[in-house]
């Protein structure tokens, strides 16, 4: 890694054009940093010396590079062996550093799969996000969670696994209703042995994948033996599985039967927006698509946006054998061969120009620019709610981030507060947060709004507020809100004016919505500093829009008041028995998984957990009985 730490004198196009000349002409990545060390841009190049210095002749680009190239206050670079490597590295570098002037894949969630659990008798099958952490074989990706489910209850119905935890399993003394709907054998009670089970487990396996034809071709084989033997009742079981599993086809192969493993990619652009559409296939199955908003710069064209896209979502993602796109991108044989040298086998990134796989790639075209066109849709929609909002606030621009506060708590117990953050983009529900508030102030809604909103403003950048803040604090919530729409009425309003005016933090709207005296919705009036209270007419959509504001923050309140509730409530019962610490607390809710399951275990079941004792088991015996 080399840096222009020399050059602090230079600033924008003279320092770029300073620092370029002493690099290298192989292949690296470059990165370029504004005042403070905030990452603006990351590239990549085949020349680092040559991509370099065009940055220098601001006259070659449009306005929002060179803004970017004005800012640029460092330049760090780093040789690789090879463009390839160069391609790998960039990706990693924007997904962890999100710069400013990069198109961004924004979804940072991890693909869901699924699992078929191997560390048990009777393995589980279950969804699964996150690092391979449990013993057995991983199906996916997939492309959203709704997919999995939607897989996952047809593959219970064809297959019969279990979905239970092993805790639940362990304890099971008669069928669930899974077993009743035909959608698990039960082998937690016997009604089927693990020989059978584990032969059920092949099937689900064979059939993810891709081995589907020559599995119906099996069991059909099986129910017409069994029809012959006069075994009418386990043939009706083989057809019922035949059925689910033509369900489960008929669902999800959409595949050309030349190809079983690809990605297909399309991008659509309107209005200096673009979507692109992923679809997932393994195993000759469809396993979903989603629609991405990369954020991107305006002028940036559909193909540039795409190519950008690629490199990141393959970032800690295995590629199939087919990548399809519906257009071509700069970066597509070097693509290729990263994804192969990271896989281990040929990776083919291809626009096919006909046949069925051309057909694919047209069905995701569409896709995206369908999506594109509600995204649009909806974003000019929230736009103008957000214009009329900062006009009936007496706003000079509509606001950008808008933070609604809501609290809970009964008779003061499980104080909670909530923040959710809306703007242009809808609800950002990466920037919501709890709040876990004193036992004090609970009771007191005047309060415990001091209290969030004072710890929630300590957590703006310094100079923003006269609140000192840690740099944990500061990092969590960077960003400072341009509306505070706070639940409750005058009283409220007031509270959280006091604590902006203490804070110190300038060019904050506060405005509180209540609703009437009936609390009948409709009938909200809201409260401004120094104003009348304004009633808006029942249908006016800025009413609407300010409603589900109001009650998206509420859910996300009650919500987390709920989970404290329960929370509680299982921990202050194991609690209150002598002699359980945390350790023992815990190995018990791992052995039984959860508390009803303890409180209904026999002294010989309590005793067989570790750290437990037989005179430790009677007692936690004794005390449910108890209670």
């Amino acid at each position: 890694m080399r840096d222009s730490a020399e050059e602090k004198g230079l600033e924008g196009a003279a320092l770029i054009a300073s620092v370029s000349a002493d690099m290298p002409s192989g292949p690296g990545v470059y990165e370029m940093l504004g005042e403070g060390g905030g990452t603006l841009y990351i590239g990549k190049a085949s020349n680092l010396r040559k991509r370099v210095a065009s940055y220098a002749s601001i006259s070659r680009h449009g306005n929002r590079i060179a803004g970017m190239v004005t800012r640029v206050r460092e330049l760090r670079y780093t040789i690789t062996r090879s463009e390839t490597d160069a391609l790998l590295l960039e990706a990693s570098l924007i997904k962890r550093r999100k710069p400013k002037y990069n198109v961004l894949l924004q979804d940072s969630k991890s693909y869901p799969y699924i699992l078929l659990a191997r560390d048990h008798d009777a393995p589980q099958i279950l969804k699964h996000r996150g690092a391979p952490t449990r013993k057995g074989s991983y199906f996916g990706p997939f492309a959203s969670v709704r997919a999995v489910n939607q897989t996952l209850r047809l593959l219970q119905g064809a297959f019969l696994l279990r979905s239970c935890s092993d805790g639940v399993y362990a304890n099971r003394r008669r069928p669930c209703l899974l077993y009743q709907i035909k959608r698990c054998s039960a082998p937690c009670v016997g009604k089927i042995s693990l020989g059978d089970y584990a032969a059920l487990t092949r099937e689900a396996e064979a059939f993810l994948r891709g081995r589907s034809r020559r599995l119906q071709g099996e069991l059909a084989e099986k129910m017409r033996l069994a029809s012959e033997a006069l075994d009418y009742e386990g043939a009706a079981v083989y057809r019922d599985r035949i059925a689910a599993l033509t369900r489960v086809q008929e669902t999800q192969s959409v595949l050309p039967r030349g190809v079983t493993d690809a990605d297909v990619f399309a991008a659509s652009r309107q209005g200096g927006r673009v979507c692109v559409m992923a679809f997932l296939f393994r195993g000759g199955q469809n396993w979903g698509g989603k629609a991405y908003f990369p954020r991107h710069g305006r002028e940036q064209g559909a193909a540039e946006v795409l190519n950008a896209f690629l490199g990141q979502f393959y970032e800690g993602r295995e590629a199939p054998k087919w990548v399809l796109l519906d257009r071509e991108v700069a970066s597509a044989g070097l693509l290729g061969k990263a994804l192969s040298l990271r896989r281990g086998r040929e990776v083919r990134v291809a626009v096919p120009q006909r046949g069925e796989k051309r057909a694919l790639v047209s069905l995701a075209a569409e896709n995206a620019r369908e999506a594109l066109g509600r995204h649009v849709a909806q974003h000019a929609d929230r736009r103008v709610m957000l214009e009329r909002l900062g006009a009936l606030l007496g706003m000079e621009a509509a606001p950008k981030r808008v933070e609604v506060y809501d609290n809970s708590h009964i008779q003061g117990s499980a104080a909670v507060g909530a923040m959710i953050v809306a703007g242009e983009e809808g609800f950002a529900k990466k920037a919501y947060r709890k709040f876990s508030l004193s036992p004090v102030v609970g009771g007191d809604d005047y309060e415990m709004m001091r209290e969030m909103l004072r710890r929630r403003l300590a957590r703006l950048p310094a100079g923003e507020a006269a609140v000192s803040a840690s740099p944990e604090e500061t990092s969590a919530l960077p960003e400072r809100p341009d509306v505070l729409l706070i639940d409750g009425g005058a009283g409220q309003l007031s509270a959280a004016l006091e604590v902006v005016e203490a804070a110190g933090v300038g060019g904050v709207v506060c405005v509180a919505i209540a609703k009437g005296k009936q609390r009948n919705a409709g009938r909200e009036t809201l409260f401004l500093r120094g104003r009348a209270p304004v009633r808006l007419d029942a249908q006016d959509p800025l009413l609407h829009y300010l409603q589900g504001l109001r009650d998206e923050a509420h859910r996300f309140a009650i919500g987390f008041h709920r989970d404290k509730r329960s929370r509680g409530v299982r921990e202050s019962a194991l609690d209150e028995i002598p002699g359980i610490g945390a350790k023992r607390k815990r190995a018990l809710l791992n052995h039984f998984g959860s508390q009803r399951m303890i409180a209904g275990a026999s002294c010989g079941d309590l005793a067989k957990v570790g750290g437990i004792s037989a005179s430790l088991a009677a007692t936690i015996h004794a005390h449910f009985r108890s209670a």
